[in-house]
């Protein structure tokens, strides 16, 4: 499903990824683990296209993200890319269902279907009756479930989260890692994960050991 070859970045004279190479295979939820700033972070968002390595690929289901064109870059990532991030980046002027049906508003679906898709995965969520509140008006946990419905709207071929738990309490963090498992069962999902929690990357298929930007162990 994923596939980076000899990925580099550098800041300056930091370089940051030394060559990476990994392959995702379909429905493995796998993490990348390592202490901070061995590039974990860095490496999650080159996957997803947010930034541009210096040099090496990354393909997805077979789709080169950086032998497209800009338009069609944003198009893929719209679609096929989902993302959890540690702090939501949920908009806070929007209800939790307004949030939820944005990209799939942006990918062009027709609006009756995005909504129907919205509440049927906010009902698989246990967020219907939350449905109509903004952002401060849920708690850590509703909100990151919330986030993690946004990433599904448009049924993306992978899911990549950063320290999707790393703001949560021990019981919604533990929810959370049972969701993962779930929704892979149920939708076929394939997930990259980025944590600081060995407990979490302990049950997941498969971990990435990153360490000065380089990978150690896969």
């Amino acid at each position: 499903m994923l596939e980076a070859n000899l990925l580099t970045k550098s800041y300056g004279n930091l370089q940051v990824l030394k060559d990476v190479s990994l392959v995702v295979e379909k429905h493995e939820i796998v993490s990348v683990v390592g202490a901070s700033g061995a590039g974990k972070t860095t490496l999650l968002q080159i996957l997803g296209s947010l930034l541009q390595p210096d040099s090496g690929k990354v393909l997805i289901d077979g789709n080169d993200l950086f032998s497209m064109g800009e338009k069609e870059l944003s198009r893929f990532r719209n679609q096929q890319i989902g993302f959890v991030f540690q702090f939501h980046h949920l908009l806070p002027e929007f209800t939790a269902f307004e949030n939820v049906c944005i990209p799939g508003y942006i990918a062009g679906a027709k609006k009756s279907v995005v909504e129907k898709k919205a509440q049927e995965l906010l009902q698989l969520l246990d967020l219907l009756p939350r449905q109509h509140h903004k952002p401060s008006q849920l708690s850590g946990g509703e909100k990151q479930r919330v986030a993690i419905a946004r990433a599904l709207i448009n049924n993306p071929s992978v899911i990549l989260a950063d320290e999707p738990s790393g703001n949560l309490d021990s019981q919604n963090q533990e929810e959370l890692y049972r969701l993962f498992f779930s929704l892979r069962e149920k939708f076929g999902h394939t997930f990259v994960i980025v944590t600081h929690d060995d407990h979490f990357a302990g049950m997941t298929d498969r971990m990435i050991r990153l360490q000065d930007g380089s990978i150690t162990s896969a």
